[in-house]
């Protein structure tokens, strides 16, 4: 069940043209989970968390990638495939109408709206071009979940006069995303500039002392500057999710303020 078809059934209720107990039949007859054999499809999750479930392509096979993004699709208007791999990509662009490949961060979507549903922003912001990849699933990320997006790339701190040039973007962003792999120093520089949610995201880019990301990782967690919160090594989508989040909820917050 869609979440419009939820409200649907709640206004119902709330409107006096359908009992509570006809409601919980209505509602109980939708399946929550749909068994594949090799997965299972949560298909209320739009409905609960308001965004389909997003289907990680690493280590599925091109087929059973394909049945999973068909099966999301009967029962939502939009799909975001993440890490998926040449022959997954291959087959998903054959067999998928209006199925997008955004090459660097080997992300596919289907129905992202052109046009944002949420008025607010957010911002990514890459501290070097090799940050590209998983910056990138950060953006996809955020759009695919009605965010509108602002990319800030290559504005690390060794130049940070770079940074410093797109100082409006950074404080029109209701939530940044920040991304660094060497020593992770920008989400710090950052969250002194901003009264706003930092996300930090460390990537696995950089010499042998950045044992892969780790040392990014530590450096964002001991963090001098307030409100930056760090996900786990490249993870430009839990990132990109959460600051789409934080932006719909304060663009919630500010339509009940008006009324």
């Amino acid at each position: 069940m869609q979440r419009e078809e939820l409200r649907g059934v709640l206004s119902q209720v709330e409107g006096g043209q359908m009992s509570v107990e006809d409601a919980v039949a209505k509602l109980s007859a939708f399946p929550t989970t749909l068994d594949l054999g090799h997965s299972t499809i949560d298909t209320a999750r739009e409905a609960r968390c308001g965004c389909p479930e997003v289907v990680y392509g690493a280590g599925k096979t091109p087929q059973e990638l394909l049945e999973i993004s068909c099966s999301v699709l009967e029962h939502h208007q939009r799909l975001l495939v993440t890490r998926a791999t040449d022959e997954g990509v291959a087959l998903l662009k054959a067999e998928l109408e209006g199925a997008v490949f955004h090459e660097r961060s080997r992300a596919v979507t289907v129905g992202t709206p052109e046009e944002p549903a949420l008025e607010g922003l957010v911002a990514v912001v890459s501290a070097g071009t090799s940050d590209g990849a998983v910056a990138e699933e950060a953006a996809v990320t955020a759009q695919f979940m009605g965010a509108r997006v602002a990319q800030i790339r290559d504005a690390g701190v060794a130049g940070l006069h770079r940074l410093l040039a797109h100082g409006e973007t950074l404080q029109r962003a209701r939530a940044l995303v920040v991304v660094a792999g060497m020593e992770g120093a920008l989400p710090s520089v950052v969250g002194g500039l901003v009264a706003r949610p930092v996300i930090a995201v460390p990537t696995s880019v950089g010499y042998g002392a950045s044992f892969g990301g780790i040392a990014a990782l530590l450096g964002m967690l001991n963090s001098c500057a307030s409100g930056v919160t760090v996900v786990n090594i490249d993870n430009g989508f839990g990132a990109g999710y959460t600051a789409a989040l934080i932006n719909g909820c304060a663009e919630n917050t500010q339509e009940g303020d008006s009324e």
